[in-house]
């Protein structure tokens, strides 16, 4: 039988701490420890595109953080984008946390199960209230909405049209404009 250990914030922040993690891309997601793929030239041009245009939407309504970690109860994954609220010094010392958070996005040219999957489930067992995958390569935007247990009650995929977040049902966020 095989016995896997369940990493705690702490472990993971001690980690960090004492260089053990220095040389590795990782998160961690529901206690565990995991690799995160290396960043392509299209998914960092993408996230830079997508963290811009909501910058331009959201001016002074939220912070728009690029792949920068965030701390969930067991997990303190780095989303692509992070919409969270202002003013930015709440983070001086620690992440944004699921009452900071508006909503995430993942952008997936190569990560589309873990994103759809493991990210999902992770998010939705916080509480996260919605959470966006922006599909590259289908030109699909899948949102998820109404976090219940490990998973949401509400899943959409488009590919055109307008969507407001919930959290600012005012903005209309052009969904074509998330794959220029």
């Amino acid at each position: 039988m095989i016995t896997r250990v369940k990493w705690s914030i702490n472990d993971y922040h001690r980690m960090i701490a004492a260089g053990i993690l220095h040389d590795r891309r990782v998160e961690l997601l529901a206690g565990e420890i995991i690799e995160v793929s290396p960043e392509g030239p299209l998914h960092a041009s993408r996230i830079r595109k997508i963290a811009n245009y909501l910058r331009s939407l959201l001016n002074g309504l939220a912070l728009i953080s690029e792949a920068h970690p965030i701390t969930l109860t067991d997990s303190e994954p780095e989303p692509d984008v992070a919409i969270v609220r202002l003013p930015e010094s709440r983070y001086d010392d620690h992440h944004p946390q699921v009452e900071d958070i508006f909503w995430l996005i993942e952008i997936s040219d190569s990560t589309l199960i873990k994103d759809l999957d493991t990210k999902q489930k992770t998010y939705a067992a916080a509480g996260i209230n919605e959470y966006w995958v922006v599909d590259l390569n289908a030109s699909r935007l899948t949102v998820f909405r109404q976090p219940q247990g490990k998973a949401y009650a509400v899943r959409q995929e488009l590919s055109q049209g307008e969507l407001s977040p919930v959290a600012f049902p005012e903005i209309a966020v052009l969904i074509e404009a998330l794959f220029r």
